[in-house]
């Protein structure tokens, strides 16, 4: 082949290979996103817990029959509010009277029966071990006796409290077992919150601190007010592997009901000059998390940081992040590494 022609052919084949390369950079794809820029601000530390709303202890009671028997009249319906001693259920009371009958007649024998030992035992004729005896008999006739007439009294069951009947399960006529509570009362206007937290989050909650309560499962709920914490479980629930927290509400939005679930943002600390991004910028990698640091050409490079809390500011960054720097917001899932990107139509939104 001509030296001339060969020459010239190699030019070509390199003018097209540089060609291509500068397309290939230029043709880097480039990805649309929102970006934040890291503030260092004031930051409140936030713990999200699930809770639900319960009686506070003292003020809530089940009732149930003292022993086997039926239903004879209901005074009540749940939602009726009632006073302290108002009549509940009525139960028959001929078996807990023919009882209390008994137990007397067998007190009065036993006392007839203990006063004569002492005589006897006094003219020497009975032995001191039998006097012991007639004392012992008495003493299981009067608590006999006791029992029965306490049990006379619940065959009526009335409130111990003052408050509104939860629950009601009682039936006119139904058989009931002295195990099965068949109503429950409980004062509405002395409630708790109960949350359940991880043992290391209940570690940083102290007492006193502020909660934020939202209806439902999650904090965008509908607000029901503030409440504080008044105490921190000591124990971790084997079952749920989680501590309970107890707080209590300081000002209600709306009344709570018992049973209801609700959602508690406590505000465990603030720091006063913290590293503060939007949670979006956060991508789990492993055990820990990175973000996507903007550079003036616009080129996104991965970075590990350490967080700390999380509040509604956004995300506390300990370490790998400085105020002033960049991230890369929504999107940050579709970024890889030294990727180029360019703002998305909106990300001017605040």
């Amino acid at each position: 082949m001509n030296p001339l022609r060969t020459l010239a052919l190699a030019t070509a084949l390199a003018a097209v290979a540089c060609h291509r390369g500068g397309d290939a950079e230029e043709g880097r794809p480039v990805v649309a996103v929102h970006t934040a820029v890291a503030a260092r601000v004031p930051f409140a530390h936030v713990v999200g817990a699930l809770g639900t709303v319960a009686p506070r202890p003292g003020r809530y009671a089940e009732l149930s029959a003292p022993a086997p028997t039926r239903v004879a009249r209901i005074f009540v319906a749940p939602g009726d509010r009632v006073a302290a001693g108002a009549p509940l259920v009525e139960f028959e009371r001929a078996p807990f009277e023919a009882a209390a009958r008994s137990a007397e007649s067998a007190l009065a024998s036993a006392q007839h029966g203990y006063e004569r030992a002492v005589r006897l035992t006094g003219a020497g004729v009975l032995a001191r071990k039998d006097l012991d005896l007639a004392a012992a008999d008495l003493a299981q006739a009067q608590a006999n006796q006791t029992t029965a007439h306490r049990s006379l009294e619940l065959a009526t069951l009335r409130a111990p409290i003052a408050g509104v009947v939860t629950r009601m399960t009682a039936v006119l006529g139904a058989p009931v077992d002295a195990s099965t509570p068949v109503v429950a009362v409980a004062d509405p206007s002395a409630l708790d919150l109960l949350f359940t937290v991880t043992p290391a989050d209940a570690a940083v909650v102290p007492r006193g601190a502020p909660v934020r309560v939202t209806a439902g499962e999650d904090a965008r709920g509908e607000p029901v007010g503030d409440a504080a914490v008044t105490d921190v479980g000591a124990m971790v629930d084997s079952a749920e592997r989680a501590v309970i927290v107890r707080a209590r509400m300081t000002h209600e939005q709306r009344p709570l009901r018992i049973g209801e679930t609700v959602f508690g943002r406590i505000t465990v600390g603030t720091h006063a000059n913290a590293v503060v991004i939007p949670a979006a910028a956060l991508v789990p990698e492993g055990e820990g998390y990175r973000v996507f640091v903007v550079d003036s050409a616009h080129t996104a490079h991965a970075r590990a940081v350490t967080i700390g809390g999380r509040g509604d500011a956004g995300v506390e960054i300990l370490s790998g992040l400085a105020a002033g720097e960049t991230v890369v917001t929504d999107g940050a899932y579709g970024v890889e590494d030294s990727a180029r990107v360019v703002p998305a139509s909106d990300s001017a939104r605040p």
